[in-house]
């Protein structure tokens, strides 16, 4: 398992979850829910968290279908991580995200909250979720989780 802290990214059309693991990379909590923007305010929000927090590599959720096929959401978020690693200039993985948002509702609906209070923490959920599979599957298998970025833009 390598060392250091990753930080896991929801990327939606409106907010973006971010969450963060520990040093030995066991355990993601949430950070916080970052505004979508169109000027790029989004990525450099998370190039301070990821400075502040020493980040050296950004997990970034990618949305499929059940079936395994892409789809508008998942080229948003491929596009969304290839700004994001050319922003901050920390590598960018893409892992699937599939149920990730629908895990993330259970969890809030088992822990008591409804669905609009829980509204500004969902996509933190999502985030810890996305980031808590990728570091399992890393201690599991030995190799890092998902497909770096550039791997995963068309040419």
């Amino acid at each position: 398992m390598r060392a250091g802290v990753r930080l896991g990214v929801d990327v939606g059309k409106v907010r973006i979850g971010v969450s963060r693991s520990d040093l030995h990379g066991v355990l993601a909590t949430p950070v916080e829910t970052v505004a979508r923007s169109e000027d790029a305010a989004d990525r450099r929000r998370i190039g301070e968290i990821v400075t502040e927090l020493e980040v050296f590599e950004i997990i970034v959720g990618l949305p499929l279908a059940l079936s395994g096929a892409q789809t508008a959401s998942t080229a948003d978020a491929i596009g969304f991580a290839a700004a994001l690693e050319a922003e901050v200039g920390v590598p960018v993985r893409l892992v699937d995200e599939r149920l990730s948002t629908v895990s993330a509702h259970s969890a809030l609906r088992a822990s008591g909250k409804n669905s609009k209070s829980a509204r500004p923490v969902v996509d933190q959920v999502a985030a810890t979720i996305i980031l808590q599979h990728a570091l399992d599957a890393e201690r599991a298998s030995g190799h890092p989780p998902g497909t770096p970025v550039e791997s995963n833009i068309g040419p």
